[in-house]
């Protein structure tokens, strides 16, 4: 008997059954679907309702304004707002997949609403050329909408998250089109959107961006009324001028379908049911049609509104919300009248096993074979159910059945029974999403929850999340940020404690997120105290920074030493604060000082000598000031006798006064006071002589470049001046002179006393300017045999050498002056024969 009502409630429609059972009573109390405009979303969404200023109608004990009023699909008024919005008549409002509620009026100006009624900014505009033209119609899908103007024009938006308005090709009609429909653009060759438009020749405009082409002349024999693209953009359902139903290919080159309607009126309402049944509502009569066989009438005493889903069609009206779908597969095997499939037999097998009957083990013994099909069949039908009588009864049935199958998926059942309990929880009235089970696995688990929260369901998203082991994070973090925008009189501290109760349920959770709505919120003291339970540096120092808890967030960044985040802080605080409270902020932390003073030196000389006096540290700034004088010389306009000279000079003069300041840095100080004279001295030789060589050379290269450009008497002003030694002089002077090859006067030179370097540089000098003749006049002053022998043997006089080796009676050194005549026999013989004397001698 069962089988029986169950399966009495069902339409055949050619060789299909459909059934449209009461998902609600609607809720609302005295509702006119007439009076209003209404736009429903799919997905069991909410219902947005305004009254329709296009009709003249009675205002009963209501305001004369105009309320957007929201409702959950039960009928239960979530929220409303006055209409204020100017522009002109409401032409058309429509539900995106994100649930943001858009309206376009006859200006082209679109108004954006979410859920709560709640006005978005900012508006879109469709352009200058629809705001003159005026919007007369409009056609949405998912994220987009299509609108035609009085001088029939059109504009599309295709994507609200981009919202570019574009204007279509000029389709050249004289008047408004007889309908509109719209492919959207993932279902084009193009990947633009394509409109489809009704007009008076039997024939159908698609207009596209760039181009409008003519569709339909072969098989249209006048204009259509009505026409409406299928959910996968592969078929267009019409309804013509001569009263048939016409099913095509959506760009009309085959027929699929033609069917003669009862009236030639035009529908109010065309839709798809799925994609086998085509649902055509006039004023009493709702009219749905297959592919073959006699149509199936429900009739209606009030107005309704069809709400196209993927396996169905929701149908609204002033007293209930009933789902029009086609039965499913496994639905029918069980409940068809007079049924003998496996599953039939295992569903009545149950009855007879409740009522303790011994014909349950014989229906079981019939499907042995077919028993894991009858399981799933169940499984599946209690998936499709919104009874939740019969959801039970068909799992009692399934699990029946596979305690007898052993070779059954045994977690089917219980993720059919997980799948149910979250929808029959958002089922209820009260949350009012009535999703079906292909709804519910298209939409995904994650944006359902998403819905859930936006609805403020934040209990019943909590306890799905949990019950499907989905991450909790999103919902508290969105619970916690509602909480703060609702509780402006509840105190910081009370409504921290309610905020950390909930928000330690989830571990890694960013507390940073929510002090920085708390702080948006105006709460600043609350953002403060939440972000101290903020365990990432990375996050709670920007945050710290953005509600003005400069010297904490310093304190944490350094505590992670993470030196971004300290430079972070240090350029935040730099910009805001004087110099001198920024130098006594980071003075006290040796971290943030060094890396303050890492980056100063590289790019803010000026400011890192402000903070070294503020400091006291003397030394430091006379280190930067010598610094500079440097970087002067590099300038490229620092060429050799500048007046940048100038300058430096005044430089290592400030730098040497500082160093005087302080008794560590008594050598500092005189090494910047001679570096001064020099450069002073080295300016002063490029002026006289006007050749840049001086600026920047050593004491000893320039007494040097002095001797070699002849003047003597500046070379022993530097000498006097810097203090130089007299055995430096005299090697500067002979290597400058033997440079010159000026050896009159390195003879003279040598004569003028006795040289306190001795006589070896004069030779060195002389046999490195390979003048050999000049070297003999300097040899034999030489003291020391052993260097007259070696100074013989370098300009090649092997005899001369032999003596003075003789002299020294150093055999080691006979060796060496034999290998270095080894090419000279002569030679050689004779450095044996000394070698031998002397050993026998007794010397070595």
């Amino acid at each position: 008997m069962a089988n029986v009502s169950v399966a009495a409630e069902w339409q055949l429609l050619y060789n299909r059954y459909y059934r449209k059972p009461e998902i609600y009573p609607m809720r609302w109390k005295h509702f006119d679907l007439g009076r209003n405009k209404v736009a429903c979303a799919p997905f069991g969404g909410p219902i947005a309702v305004i009254r329709d200023d296009s009709k003249i109608v009675q205002l009963y004990a209501e305001s004369a304004l105009r309320k957007l009023r929201i409702f959950n699909s039960a009928g239960v008024q979530s929220s409303e707002t006055v209409w204020k919005n100017p522009g002109g008549r409401l032409i058309g409002m429509a539900w995106t997949d994100d649930q943001i509620l858009v309206c376009i009026v006859q200006d082209g100006t679109i108004y954006r609403y979410n859920i709560h009624a709640e006005h978005l900014e900012p508006n879109i505009s469709m352009g200058k050329e629809c705001f003159e033209q005026n919007v007369v119609d409009c056609v949405f899908w998912g994220n987009g909408v299509v609108c035609i103007t009085e001088a029939n024009q059109l504009f599309c938006i295709a994507d609200f998250k981009n919202p570019k308005p574009t204007k279509l090709a000029d389709p050249a009609i004289q008047e408004l089109p007889h309908c509109m429909a719209v492919i959207e653009p993932q279902y084009t060759m193009s990947g633009n959107v394509e409109v489809l438009l009704g007009v008076d020749d039997a024939v159908v405009l698609s207009v596209e961006e760039d181009a409008v082409q003519q569709l339909g002349a072969e098989v249209l024999r006048g204009p259509l009324q009505k026409m409406v693209v299928s959910r996968d953009g592969k078929w267009l359902a019409s309804f013509t001028h001569d009263g048939r139903l016409l099913v095509t290919t959506s760009d009309l080159t085959g027929v699929i379908i033609e069917r003669e309607c009862e009236s030639a009126l035009p529908p109010g309402q065309v839709a798809w049911c799925g994609m086998d049944a085509v649902l055509l509502y006039w004023d009493d009569m709702l009219l749905m049609m297959g592919p073959d066989g006699d149509p199936v009438r429900y009739f209606y005493d009030e107005p309704i509104i069809l709400i196209p889903e993927c396996d169905g069609v929701r149908i609204l009206s002033n007293t209930s919300m009933e789902f029009l779908q086609r039965v499913p597969d496994s639905t029918v095997s069980i409940f068809t009248i007079g049924s003998t499939s496996p599953a039939a037999l295992l569903y009545d097998a149950l009855d007879h096993f409740d009522r303790r009957s011994a014909k349950a083990d014989e229906n079981l013994r019939l499907i042995r074979p077919s028993l894991p099909e009858a399981v799933e069949a169940c499984v599946d039908a209690a998936g499709h159910e919104f009874d939740v009588l019969r959801q039970r009864t068909l799992l009692r049935a399934a699990s029946y059945g596979q305690a007898f199958c052993s070779n059954f998926q045994r977690d089917r059942i219980p993720e059919m029974c997980k799948i149910l309990r979250v929808l029959n929880a958002v089922r209820n009235p009260e949350i009012g999403i009535p999703l079906s089970i292909q709804q519910y696995k298209l939409l995904t688990p994650s944006v359902l929850i998403g819905r859930l929260i936006n609805a403020y369901q934040h209990l019943l998203a909590l306890r799905i999340s949990e019950y499907l082991g989905m991450n909790q994070e999103v919902v508290i973090m969105h619970w916690a940020c509602s909480k703060i925008t609702a509780s402006l009189n509840i105190p910081d501290a009370t409504l921290l404690e309610l905020l950390l109760d909930k928000l330690k349920m989830c571990k890694g959770i960013s507390y940073a997120a929510v002090a920085a709505h708390a702080d948006k919120n105006g709460r600043r003291r609350l953002a403060a105290m939440l972000v101290e339970h903020e365990p990432r540096s990375s996050k709670q120092v920007p945050l710290l920074l953005s509600i003005g808890e400069e010297d904490i967030a310093l304190t944490k960044a350094t505590e992670s030493g993470d030196t971004d985040l300290v430079y972070l802080v240090l350029f935040h605080i730099w910009q805001k604060r004087q110099p001198l409270e920024f130098f006594g902020t980071i003075q006290a932390r040796p971290l943030a000082r060094d890396l303050f003073i890492t980056y100063a030196q590289y790019y803010k000389h000026e400011f890192l000598k402000d903070f070294y006096l503020s400091t006291g540290q003397l030394q430091d700034v006379a280190f930067l000031l010598w610094k500079e004088s440097w970087e002067l010389e590099k300038n490229p306009m620092a060429s050799k006798g500048s007046p940048l000279h100038g300058p430096r000079i005044k430089l290592i003069e400030k730098a040497q006064n500082l160093f005087a300041e302080t008794k560590e840095h008594v050598f500092e100080s005189k090494a910047a006071e001679e570096h001064a004279k020099l450069l002073r001295i080295q300016h002063e030789l490029e002026v006289t002589t006007k050749q840049a060589i001086f600026v920047d050379s050593s004491i000893s290269d320039t007494i040097r470049t002095c001797i070699v450009l002849g003047n003597h008497r500046a070379a022993v002003r530097v000498k006097t001046e810097f203090k130089v030694s007299e055995k430096r002089w005299y090697w500067l002077k002979v290597f400058a002179l033997a440079t010159i090859k000026d050896w009159a006067a390195l003879e003279k030179f040598s004569k003028e006393k006795k040289p306190p370097i001795g006589y070896r540089p004069f030779v060195e000098a002389c046999i490195e300017a390979d003048e050999k003749a000049e070297a003999l006049k300097y040899i034999p002053k030489l003291a020391d045999p052993r260097e007259r022998a070696e100074s013989y043997a370098r300009i090649g006089m092997a005899k001369e050498a032999a003596d003075a080796a003789s002299q020294a009676k150093d055999g080691e050194l006979l060796g060496r002056l034999k290998l270095t005549f080894s090419q000279n026999a002569a030679a050689s013989s004779i450095f044996d024969t000394l070698r031998d004397r002397l050993s026998f001698q007794g010397v070595s």
